[in-house]
């Protein structure tokens, strides 16, 4: 029977300590790049597999995973280049820690909040983008773990947050509209409440709306096109955001308002879906700087979702080694694009 291979072994092989070979695998950022490396290669060629994880779980009480809570429905999650690029960022963020992901879905016809997030054997929690008063979050500030909120709902200091300032970030591309010297404009976002709706909305849903993003990218436009005396900006809503719907908005606000000039989106998908339905022929702008977006020239504003995805694992993996709750505000970056500027031919 062949010799087991143990850490002793990897030790011996490469004339370091057992603990040594341990921070390899368990605490990585205690080694040189190069020691670590040079015990991985000894590991792989002596066939030895790494610390067997039941065992560490039982003498850790650490589970190594880190559950990502999405409210969004996965399919299009994982279409939506935005979604996309903050779990690379966050994947990124957990290499060399010794946490794997573990996506936890909670759209339409799921476990209840408490089985869901019960059943769920994590260290920690990122919460993606939720409506203020969301059951699932609730259910994960119960359990005590270390959390991060990522984007909404916004939270007190002492709940750890990653996000970006929606309300002002939105203002230049709105502001860009204006100086091109559209006065029509009309404005598309995605769902403003778990309540479902579809169509015109009115100013006491929106000022009712519990999903923050939203509110305050529709509010930031707003405020830009008032200050410009522009105040007959209609505003249609879609719950579910996919290309389908990206289109039907559009299509909905010109039957409508069939004499506006422009349209302000809340998120780039939007924007490519208006871009789609009216043939590239009136005044466009979107939000997420996604590349698709980028490469047309879609005017929008990059809020550089793979750092944000790096920042919340970062963030998780130091409350889970001890550090203090603290908000990370991150800086955006407009893009003029070209499509601000479009003049009406429809």
């Amino acid at each position: 029977m062949p010799k087991r291979v143990t850490m002793a072994t990897v030790a011996a092989h490469v004339g370091v300590s057992v603990a040594t070979v341990s921070n390899a695998y368990n605490n990585p950022t205690q080694l040189s790049p190069a020691t670590r490396r040079r015990i991985l290669t000894a590991a792989k060629k002596l066939g030895y597999r790494g610390p067997n994880a039941t065992a560490r779980s039982l003498r850790t009480q650490k589970t190594g995973n880190i559950g990502v809570l999405f409210t969004d429905d996965l399919t299009y999650a994982f279409e939506d280049k935005a979604s996309v690029d903050f779990l690379a960022g966050m994947a990124e963020a957990s290499y060399g820690t010794n946490y794997a992901l573990t996506l936890v879905p909670a759209f339409g016809e799921t476990l209840a909040p408490a089985e869901l997030i019960g059943r769920t054997a994590v260290d920690g929690f990122a919460v993606y983008s939720v409506g203020e008063r969301d059951p699932y979050l609730a259910e994960v500030l119960r359990h005590h773990l270390p959390v991060v909120v990522c984007d909404q709902p916004y939270c007190p200091e002492n709940v750890p947050f990653v996000g970006i300032d929606d309300h002002a970030a939105i203002a230049p591309a709105a502001q860009a509209l204006v100086d091109a010297g559209h006065t029509r404009p009309g404005i598309v976002c995605i769902r403003l409440d778990r309540e479902r709706h579809d169509g015109l909305v009115s100013s006491s849903r929106l000022g009712d709306a519990t999903h923050h993003v939203q509110r305050s990218r529709v509010q930031g436009a707003l405020d830009v096109f008032h200050a410009a005396g522009i105040y007959d900006v209609p505003i249609i809503e879609r719950y579910i955001n996919n290309k389908h719907t990206a289109v039907s908005a559009t299509r909905e606000l010109l039957e409508l308002f069939p004499d506006r000039d422009a349209i302000c989106c809340t998120t780039d998908s939007l924007a490519l879906g208006a871009y789609a339905c009216t043939g590239g022929r009136l005044a466009v702008t979107g939000f997420d700087g996604v590349e698709e977006a980028v490469n047309l020239g879609i005017t929008t504003v990059d809020q550089h979702n793979k750092r944000k995805g790096a920042e919340v694992g970062k963030m998780l993996n130091a409350l889970i080694a001890g550090a203090p709750a603290r908000h990370a505000v991150l800086p955006t970056e407009f893009i003029p694009g070209r499509t601000a500027g479009i003049r009406r031919d429809l």
